[in-house]
């Protein structure tokens, strides 16, 4: 019995919101894709990149042909000399992962550039999808890129302060 009420709900609100809604669906990727200052922005980013994941490998290469020289030198070392080392190769290492982190890290060089580089173009197809949604009345634009998700929403559709109010908070 509550399986039952609980369809017939959800199947008269779906069908209160499709009538209710004008919406249309739209590709966010196949827009951007098109736009010749995003494919710049990518292309630069890819090359930015690459020259900074080679220098991370060089370094890195440093750190392993140090420890093999390490390694090789170790048994004729000193108890002091091999600790000197030891802690040189450990400290190159961390430099190189703190590098790493730096440019490819959440937040890190390569994030700052895309948001410079991409969230101005991706501002305009916003700000375009917008402009069309409301010239045109449809109250939800939905993105099929990367899966369905809500795009555009008109804010009279936003009924979240009638929730609050409903649950006493103000």
């Amino acid at each position: 019995m509550k399986k039952t009420a609980f369809a017939l709900v959800m199947a008269l609100t779906l069908s209160a919101f499709a009538q209710a809604q004008k919406y249309c669906i739209i590709d966010s990727k196949y827009i951007l894709e098109r736009i010749n200052d995003y494919k710049n922005a990518q292309t630069m980013l890819y090359h930015v990149s690459q020259r900074w994941q080679t220098e991370i490998d060089a370094k890195m290469q440093e750190v392993d042909k140090l420890y093999k020289t390490y390694q090789a030198e170790r048994a004729m070392l000193s108890h002091d000399m091999r600790k000197k080392r030891e802690d040189e190769i450990t400290d190159k290492e961390k430099a190189v992962k703190d590098l790493q982190k730096r440019r490819f890290g959440y937040e890190g060089d390569l994030f700052k550039r895309r948001q410079e580089l991409v969230k101005p173009v991706q501002d305009k197809v916003y700000n375009a999808v917008q402009k069309m949604a409301q010239s045109r009345g449809y109250d939800i634009v939905l993105d099929k890129a990367g899966g369905v998700t809500l795009f555009y929403a008109d804010p009279k559709l936003d009924k979240s302060d009638d929730v609050l109010k409903l649950l006493g908070v103000k």
